[in-house]
C-alpha cells in the first residue's frame, strides 16, 4: 500500500513538473498588435536556424572544394550575404509554420522589397554572374577575352566586374551580366597559342606554286610564328578580280597578334615584288552599246 502510495506521489509530481515547463513553454511573448510567439515557437525557430547554419556550411564547402584560395575568399563573401538571406527567409517560413502572424511583416516590407529589388536589379545580375565565373572556372586571371567586340587581358576578377587591359594599355572594365548577355569568346583556354591567319590575293596567271613558297618563306622567318605547328598555305578561292590565298601560321602570345601579322604582311609585299608576284586591284569590264538613232 506505501509502495503505491509512493508511485501515485511520483506520478503526480511528474505531472505535475511537465504541466509546469509546458505551461512556460505555451508563454506567449506579444510583439506589436498582430505578432504573438511562444517560447516554444522560440525553440523551434532556434532549432531550425541552427540545421539550417550545418547545411549552409556543408554547401559552401562543397561548392568551393576545387576553387583557388583567391577566388573561394571571394565567393565566401557573397555567400555571407546570400547566408543572411537564407536565414530570413527560413526564419519567416517556420515562424508562418509554427502559427504567427507574420502577415503583417511581409506587407510593411513588400513594398519596400520591390523597390530595393528594382533599383538593384543590375547589381545582382553582376554578382550572380561573378558567382558562375568563380565557381565554372571559365575565365582565368591572364586570359585573353573577347566580348561585346572588345579583346583584352584579364588582370582582376572582381563579384561584380572582370577588369581587363587592351592592346592599346587602357583599362576595360567589363561588368559581369554581360558574360550572360554576349557570346564570350576565351582565346587562350585552350592553352596560350593560337591559329592566326593572312590573306592575300595575286593576279590571274601567277605562278601559284611560287605564290604557295613566298607565303610560308614569309610566315618561317618571323621569330614570333611557331615552327611547331607548321605554317601552311591554304588556296581559298577564284575570286573576281584575284586568287585568293590564306597563310595559316600560329603565334605563342596572340594579345598582339596584329603586330606579326603585319610584318608578315610587310614581308610578303616585298617578297612578291622580288618576283614579280602582283597583287591586283579589283577591275571591271564595262561594255557601252549604242542604240541607233
Amino acid at each position: 500500500m506505501v509502495q503505491d502510495l509512493s508511485k501515485l506521489e511520483e506520478t503526480i509530481t511528474e505531472s505535475s513538473a511537465w504541466g509546469n515547463i509546458k505551461n512556460f513553454l505555451s508563454q506567449h511573448i506579444d510583439i506589436g498588435n498582430d505578432i504573438s510567439i511562444s517560447i516554444l515557437d522560440v525553440l523551434i525557430v532556434v532549432t531550425v536556424i541552427f540545421i539550417t547554419t550545418l547545411v549552409l556550411r556543408l554547401v559552401l564547402k562543397l561548392i568551393t572544394r576545387n576553387l583557388p584560395p583567391d577566388d573561394k575568399g571571394k565567393f565566401n563573401v557573397v555567400f555571407g550575404y546570400f547566408r543572411w538571406l537564407v536565414y530570413l527567409v527560413i526564419l519567416l517560413i517556420t515562424l508562418h509554420t509554427v502559427g504567427v502572424n507574420v502577415t503583417a511583416v511581409f506587407a510593411a516590407s513588400a513594398a519596400l522589397m520591390i523597390g530595393i529589388g528594382l533599383a538593384l536589379q543590375t547589381l545582382f545580375q553582376d554578382i550572380i554572374s561573378g558567382i558562375f565565373i568563380l565557381i565554372d572556372q571559365s575565365v582565368h586571371v591572364g586570359d585573353i577575352i573577347e566580348i561585346d567586340g572588345k579583346v583584352g587581358r584579364v588582370e582582376e576578377i572582381k563579384l561584380r566586374t572582370t577588369r581587363a587591359v587592351t592592346i592599346d594599355n587602357k583599362v576595360l572594365v567589363i561588368p559581369n551580366h554581360l558574360y550572360l548577355e554576349n557570346s564570350l569568346y576565351n582565346w587562350t583556354q585552350n592553352g596560350t597559342t593560337t591559329r592566326e591567319s593572312v590573306e592575300v590575293g595575286v593576279a590571274y596567271g601567277s605562278d601559284v606554286q611560287l605564290v604557295k613558297k613566298l607565303l610560308l618563306q614569309a610566315a618561317s622567318t618571323n621569330p614570333n610564328v611557331i615552327s611547331t605547328p607548321e605554317p601552311t598555305v591554304v588556296f581559298t578561292n577564284f575570286g573576281d578580280s584575284s586568287l585568293d590565298f590564306k597563310l595559316v601560321f600560329t603565334l605563342a602570345d596572340s594579345f598582339k597578334a596584329q603586330f606579326p601579322k603585319s610584318d608578315i604582311r610587310f614581308e610578303i609585299d616585298k617578297l612578291f615584288r622580288e618576283h614579280n608576284v602582283s597583287i591586283p586591284f579589283p577591275q571591271r569590264d564595262i561594255h557601252i552599246i549604242q542604240k541607233p538613232n
